[in-house]
């Protein structure tokens, strides 16, 4: 249950906008990219320092840079100084436990996306957060650590032909939102595909570690509702957003991508009340196999008790007892226990108790 209440360590006390550098990814050196194009033309190129790409504000075209590594705060603070971006965001940025929001200021608007993604190994979903700044001809892409989700994006960059290339900095950020979104989906899929194998498991033969794997599977959905119900807000807050960074056209884009995430709480939605009918399936299939041990068992307590009844009278040691001097005594009793046995059978069979 750590990553439900997981929040990056920060000293207490530290100022307000505060940046500070994580030792444990201190080693390992953050990749800055710049891709800058227009219809015409394209150039990507990696950076190390913000100041190599000096053209960023004055070019006419979109660049998209991209970080991703958000723990080394000095080069955090140098692309905020090079935007002129508020210290409180860099703060966010690097605070990677944000709730999906977005903040317009004066030339920039700032969203917080979670991005999902699953671990087949352990079999749990984790989150890591995106942060977006669009700017007037600009977009700076921000991610928790390294997840090769745009690729395809870089890709269709490449190509002459791509709508991306025709479109301003605003169509940029919807499509990074979009494909953030789209891996909703994927991820879905796969918690869909194994609560229908765990549900056809569990009509078979209900064991304790299904009942583990529905708590699991209820965890997660949990989790990725938590991550995904407050992007309804920040989309239709994207939406109603009057600003000039945004174009009219890009509206129906997000329009389109609301859509999608109401889709997908939809589905979340469905996805938790089936875990939790299979829980109520699991609970009601192992009360009635209890129920059908406590019948057996009923049924053979029933059966001896008149036998026992038998064995206790024969028991008794009284010296005047007539059976014992007969010679047919003991195999009557035998043949007396058997018909009681039969005949309790059979009644219980007639009341259909069998």
């Amino acid at each position: 249950m750590r990553k439900f209440c997981h929040r990056a360590k920060k000293e207490a006390g530290l100022s307000p906008g505060t940046l500070i550098s994580s030792q444990s990814h201190s080693e390992r050196a953050p990749q800055l990219k710049l891709f800058q194009y227009d219809a015409e033309h394209y150039d990507e190129k990696d950076l190390v320092e913000i100041t190599e790409a000096a053209s960023i504000k004055d070019q006419s075209g979109v660049s998209w840079l991209s970080l991703d590594c958000v723990q080394h705060g000095d080069l955090i603070e140098k692309i905020g100084n090079y935007f002129d971006i508020h210290p409180l965001v860099l703060e966010d940025i690097q605070t990677t436990s944000q709730r999906p929001k977005m903040e317009a200021y004066d030339h920039y608007i700032y969203v917080v996306c979670n991005m999902l993604a699953y671990d087949n190994d352990n079999k749990c979903t984790f989150g890591r957060q995106l942060s977006i700044i669009l700017t007037s001809n600009c977009v700076i892409s921000l991610e928790e650590n390294t997840s090769g989700s745009f690729d395809i994006l870089r890709k269709r960059l490449r190509n002459n032909d791509s709508l991306l290339r025709k479109k301003k900095a605003d169509y940029l950020a919807y499509r990074l939102i979009d494909t953030v979104v789209d891996h909703y989906f994927a991820i879905l899929e796969i918690v869909g595909a194994e609560i229908e194998d765990l549900e056809e498991q569990l009509i078979n033969e209900p064991t304790k570690e299904m009942l583990h794997a529905i708590h699991r599977l209820k965890r997660e959905l949990l989790y990725i509702r938590k991550l995904v119900w407050p992007m309804r807000d920040v989309i239709s807050e994207f939406r109603r957003e009057e600003n000039t960074l945004i174009a009219d056209a890009t509206n129906i884009y997000l329009r389109d991508v609301h859509d999608h995430i109401v889709q997908v709480m939809d589905t979340v939605g469905n996805f938790r009340e089936m875990v939790s009918a299979m829980l109520d399936i699991y609970l009601s299939l192992v009360s009635n196999k209890m129920n059908e041990v406590m019948k057996v068992l009923t049924i053979m307590a029933s059966i001896f008790i008149p036998l026992t009844f038998l064995a206790g009278l024969y028991g008794m040691n009284f010296k005047y007892m007539p059976e014992l001097d007969w010679p047919w005594g003991y195999p009557m009793v035998w043949v007396l226990s058997v018909v009681i046995a039969v005949a309790m059978l059979l009644f219980f069979k007639a009341k259909r108790w069998l």
